[in-house]
């Protein structure tokens, strides 16, 4: 009975137990309600284990099916890293790169990497995207873009598979004409309530409801990175901005550092990660292209 047990019946599984119900289950699964049941059901008949508790409203986690979980989880994600090696065997090369890239990571690793694979690989073409939060992770999600690189949206959901790049040394600011400029010690966080914080706006929906480093409720949203720089510039607001981009303005006086009581001893850097899908890892040139980035990274 055991030799009997489908990777469908373990997907099922993993669904409906994250999902915590067999409805929400079928929708994520596009497939009714009863036939997530029946499936459950056979699974548990065949494995001779009672994976949930039915009695409630909502289908509850037995201990038994809480400890096989793990293990399915296990089944199905090394099945996708063989499918998903086994793609990109029989591909070969890719026909292009395709890579959506984190405003906040730094341009000038990037620029190098690009322009050492235009050299390494000159046949293949090159498709590039800079945006923000979710418009970083979103083009990956929909098969859009093979590679990611993302940052300032921490949270990736289950499907993709990440790596670490670097950290990105971040810095808070504002204009030395503002009246924050003015303390010349750590700032509390309700002085900061009565000042705009520049943030950087989601054009997905992926991060809504969640704030990444805003602690003023005067926000103004901006629609790129050079944009919040010269509102920084002007005077209109404070915020948080990768050190490299706003150290010439530091230098000459234009933009001033601010120590933050929630940012002690320093703004914390941004994690840079690639990402992709578990079912369309990079292949030989997106390979070559993240040892770049990361040789690129690494410490000199």
């Amino acid at each position: 009975m055991l030799d009997g047990v489908s990777m469908d019946q373990l997907r099922t599984f993993i669904a409906a137990a994250d999902e915590g119900s067999f409805s929400a289950a079928g929708r994520r699964l596009r497939r009714a309600q009863s036939v997530v049941s029946q499936t459950l059901a056979n699974l548990e008949g065949q494995l001779g284990v009672l994976l949930f508790d039915r009695s409630a409203r909502y289908p509850r986690l037995t201990e038994e099916g809480a400890a096989l979980l793990a293990e399915a989880r296990l089944v199905v994600n090394g099945m996708d890293g063989f499918k998903a090696r086994a793609r990109t065997i029989s591909e070969g090369l890719e026909p292009e790169l395709s890579v959506v890239v984190d405003v906040m990571y730094p341009m000038d690793s990037l620029t190098v990497s690009v322009g050492l694979f235009r050299a390494a690989f000159p046949h293949t073409p090159v498709r590039l995207y800079v945006e923000a939060l979710g418009a970083v992770l979103q083009p990956v999600l929909q098969k859009s873009c093979r590679i990611g690189i993302v940052g300032s949206m921490p949270l990736v959901p289950e499907q993709v598979d990440a790596e670490k790049l670097t950290d990105v040394p971040m810095v808070t600011v504002t204009a030395a004409s503002h009246p924050l400029a003015a303390a010349k010690r750590v700032i509390r966080m309700r002085e900061l309530e009565s000042h705009v914080q520049l943030v950087l706006t989601d054009r997905t929906s992926l991060t809504s409801g969640k704030n990444f480093g805003v602690f003023s409720p005067s926000i103004w949203r901006l629609a790129d990175l050079g944009a919040k720089h010269a509102f920084l510039r002007a005077g209109f607001g404070w915020g948080h901005m990768p050190l490299a981009m706003v150290q010439g303005d530091l230098d000459a006086g234009t933009l001033v550092r601010l120590r933050l009581e929630a940012f002690q001893p320093a703004t914390p850097p941004i994690a840079m990660f690639a990402v992709y899908r578990k079912d369309a890892p990079p292949g030989p040139a997106g390979r070559w292209f993240l040892d770049q980035l990361k040789q690129a990274a690494a410490p000199r």
